[in-house]
C-alpha cells in the first residue's frame, strides 16, 4: 500500500480528520501520510482521497 499527498495539499485537514491513523498535518502546515500505514485503513484511505477538495491524496491500494 502506497499513499502520499502531494504538493496541492492546502492544508484543510480533512483527511487527518477522517484518517488520523495514516494523516498527520506537517510543521508546514500542511498533510503528510505517516510511514507504516496499517493494512486495515483502505476504506478510510478511498474516503479521505475522494474527500481531499484539491486531489492532493495519491493512494495505490
Amino acid at each position: 500500500m502506497h499513499v502520499k499527498v502531494n504538493e496541492n495539499c492546502i492544508g484543510c485537514g480533512l483527511c487527518v480528520n477522517i484518517c488520523p491513523e495514516v494523516f498527520v498535518m506537517t510543521d508546514a502546515g500542511v498533510a503528510a501520510a505517516k510511514d507504516d500505514i496499517p493494512q486495515v485503513q483502505g476504506d478510510l484511505i478511498r474516503e479521505a482521497a475522494d474527500s481531499c477538495p484539491v486531489e492532493a491524496i495519491e493512494a495505490e491500494l
